[in-house]
């Protein structure tokens, strides 16, 4: 059978019309199941996902209008057509004010009940269609993408760009930057934006079960394999297989996966060579070129994932997008607690805006949900911030240059004002500054080395 054709189940208690319908139907590629009474019906459809009904109004015990009734609450999206005698047009009607397609007359004519039948599974294929869509229109709202900062809709765009492609891209960002949502972006505005999008979260596996998960396995492949399972790159075939937090892989699960970038196939476990077509995104908050370095992650693989690099900016890199951010998490989170709000003061939106946002989008969705739920009045003011945001680290200090200082120079001071105010923790450093912590440790290191041999000089000199 082949997965486009329509279902129609006909229902007809005098068995030799009901075989001439099958024979009728079966030709018109249709797949074609069949009752002799309601109830029977009632049970095929709980069971089967069908198209169309085509029913007898007149049958012995439930009849077709409450055989109707019943097929419109348990799928209201399937049509029903009505077979009725000569003189019980009425009754047809009155029928399809309850929700039927339409009724044919008996005696039956081939050409009429085919063309009636077809009518109403084009109907029923376009309500579906507007359904897919409205549904797929109103995840792409849940899953819009907020920020006019210059630096985010550059690396926005790099993404878009590279998202018609067959390149494997991979997303770097803080976590709670939306790797995810760049991620399911670029499969949106791919040729596989129909086929699926799968997430998975590689930190969230244990190392014991992460190359079963991603790869699947066949009977008898372990203790306890008592049926197949397919992997996640199984299920993604055609599609887009997102790999959050990629540098969490076993070393044994990191060759299979270099495995299907390069030839396309895998093996999963207990089992044969299976080949794969999946668009691979994948997404770290670390330093890959260190996880490399300290051999926890394969150069070879590395340099595979590395086609084309979205680099995700923190929330304290743009921060004029908070306002907007805001306010979208204000207009969601309302709605879903279903609480009307005027909106978020002045003093609570400059709260928010020098605030250094150390769990990035994620923690401002956090923080304005926390306020929408726990708001008394009719607007956000700071006390219905949480109190790390109202209370917590904020950018108030300037760092001043003058015109012609060295390039080197100046991002020294950043840094060393940058430590203060951080009282010397250099990780915070660095993501307040958008840098890698090995970034400091060799600007540091640098200073130092210039200072010794300063002190040397003067040494010298003295002499």
């Amino acid at each position: 059978m082949h997965e486009n054709q329509p279902t129609l189940l006909i229902v007809e208690d005098d068995k030799n019309n009901l075989r001439s319908l099958e024979k009728i139907f079966s030709k018109e590629s249709m797949r074609v199941l069949s009752a002799l009474d309601g109830r029977e019906a009632v049970e095929i459809i709980r069971k089967n996902s069908v198209d169309a009904v085509l029913t007898d109004l007149m049958m012995p015990g439930m009849g077709g209008d409450d055989l109707l009734k019943l097929v419109k609450t348990l799928a209201p999206e399937t049509e029903v057509v009505l077979m009725t005698a000569y003189g019980k047009v009425e009754v047809a009607v009155e029928a399809m004010k309850n929700g039927a397609y339409d009724f044919v007359e008996k005696p039956l004519k081939r050409a009429s009940i085919v063309k009636t039948v077809r009518k109403a599974l084009e109907k029923r294929s376009l309500v579906m269609e507007n359904r897919t869509l409205k549904e797929r229109l109103q995840s792409l709202e849940k899953r819009k993408i907020i920020g006019n900062s210059p630096v985010f809709r550059k690396t926005l765009d790099v993404a878009i760009q590279a998202a018609p492609s067959v390149a494997t891209v991979l997303v770097l960002g803080e976590s709670g930057t939306g790797k995810e949502l760049v991620a399911r972006a670029i499969h949106d505005n791919s040729h596989r934006r129909e086929a699926k999008f799968l997430a998975v979260n590689c930190a969230a596996l244990p190392e014991s079960i992460m190359e079963a998960e991603l790869f699947g396995y066949e009977p008898g492949a372990f203790t306890g394999a008592v049926k197949r399972r397919e992997g996640r790159f199984d299920q993604a075939d055609g599609g887009t297989l997102f790999l959050d937090e990629v540098a969490e892989m076993s070393p044994s699960v990191q060759v299979k996966l270099l495995r299907v970038l390069q030839e396309g196939e895998f093996e999963p476990l207990g089992g044969t060579t299976k080949s794969v077509d999946v668009r691979l995104v994948a997404a770290t908050n670390r330093d890959l070129e260190e996880e490399v370095a300290r051999g926890t992650f394969r150069e070879d693989l590395y340099y595979r994932l590395n086609v084309i690099v979205v680099n995700l900016p923190s929330l304290r890199q743009r921060l004029d997008d908070v306002p907007l951010l805001a306010e979208h998490f204000l207009r969601v989170y309302m709605e879903r607690n279903a609480k009307d709000l005027e909106g978020i003061t002045d003093e609570a939106m400059e709260l928010l805006t020098s605030y250094y946002w150390p769990g990035n989008v994620r923690e401002l969705e956090n923080a304005i949900e926390r306020a929408v739920v726990l708001a008394k009045g009719r607007v956000i003011g700071p006390d219905d911030l949480p109190p790390r945001v109202s209370k917590g680290q904020r950018f108030e200090g300037q760092v001043t240059f003058s015109i012609g200082s060295p390039l080197a120079e100046m991002e020294l001071r950043m840094i060393q004002e940058t430590l203060r105010y951080t009282k010397g923790d250099k990780k915070l450093a660095a993501q307040l500054l958008g840098i890698a912590p090995r970034t400091i440790y060799r600007k540091l290191e640098a200073l130092a080395q210039d200072e010794n041999e300063s002190e040397s000089e003067v040494s010298l000199e003295s002499r």
